[in-house]
């Protein structure tokens, strides 16, 4: 599994130094379709780290996103830093009509299927002062124990997260978000939590820096009001670098949780720090 997973994460980094020579092909794109109205994105990612940006797909264009969380950095060497424990998520995303967008995902983490929506409400320009987006998924936990719970449903496996995505870009290095939130998961294990929380609500916040051309930083945070005092669970967030070459936004992160899914790390963060980078490419 180490040698594995070592594998995977040099291969990126070689095609990130491949790719670094290129012209970049993102800025060619925004220029190409920048509307002079409307101020640039807020964001050059769809996500900020594991929060969704107001980020969205231009029509007709595909998305194939990687996510990868290593396990716990505690763990020191016995894991090689959280190389041989590692989550991953694979996500198709396409956009069928301007301001709209659809993905399906398959993540290790509880083996999660996901499908998602995002629907562009308004964008920041000279008349309006943001961005609005709302976003909602759903999620399929197919890893749940049916002997540990004689009497489950299907839609037990069920949870969802609803969000409305309210950015601004203040400068042309600093943007702002807020993301207020709902989650509702259909089963709650009262061996694990204290208490049953099936309806959920957050409020996450986030940031991007630029840092130079092609580097930003960004950072992130997700307060959970519902949850409750002796949860085993903390409060999510992640901070790291967005690096821009032709035609990928590498993400090298640090974050508290290993599922990068809405439900999974705005309800269930472990708390422990992992280091983890989402890989995006556009056709």
């Amino acid at each position: 599994m180490f040698k594995k997973n070592l594998l995977i994460f040099c291969a990126f980094l070689l095609v990130f130094s491949s790719l670094s020579a290129q012209d970049d092909l993102l800025d060619e794109l925004n220029e190409n379709a920048t509307d002079s109205s409307y101020e640039m994105p807020a964001f050059k990612a769809m996500k900020i780290g594991n929060l969704q940006s107001t980020k969205m797909a231009d029509q007709g264009d595909f998305y194939l996103i990687v996510s990868h969380r290593f396990g716990p950095l505690k763990d020191g060497f016995d894991t090689f830093l959280g190389l041989d424990e590692a989550s991953t998520k694979i996500q198709l995303l396409y956009s069928f009509w301007e301001g709209v967008q659809f993905s399906i995902s398959r993540e290790s983490y509880n083996r999660t299927l996901a499908a998602s929506a995002k629907i562009r409400l308004a964008r920041q320009s000279k008349d309006f002062p943001v961005n609005l987006v709302t976003y909602a998924t759903v999620n399929r936990n197919t890893l749940i124990d049916e002997t540990i719970f004689p009497d489950l449903k299907s839609s037990d496996r069920q949870s969802y997260a609803t969000q409305l995505l309210v950015s601004r870009r203040f400068s042309d290095k600093f943007s702002f978000q807020l993301a207020p939130t709902y989650i509702r998961e259909n089963l709650q294990n009262l061996n694990v939590v204290p208490e049953e929380k099936f309806n959920q609500f957050a409020l996450g916040f986030g940031g991007r820096y630029k840092l130079s051309k092609r580097v930003s930083f960004n950072a992130e945070y997700v307060y959970n009001a519902s949850r409750a005092e002796s949860s085993p669970f903390d409060n999510s967030y992640a901070f790291g670098l967005d690096i821009e070459t032709g035609g990928h936004v590498f993400q090298l992160l640090f974050t508290n949780s290993q599922s990068s899914n809405e439900p999974g790390f705005m309800s269930s963060a472990e708390g422990d720090m992992v280091f983890g980078f989402n890989v995006v490419r556009v056709f």
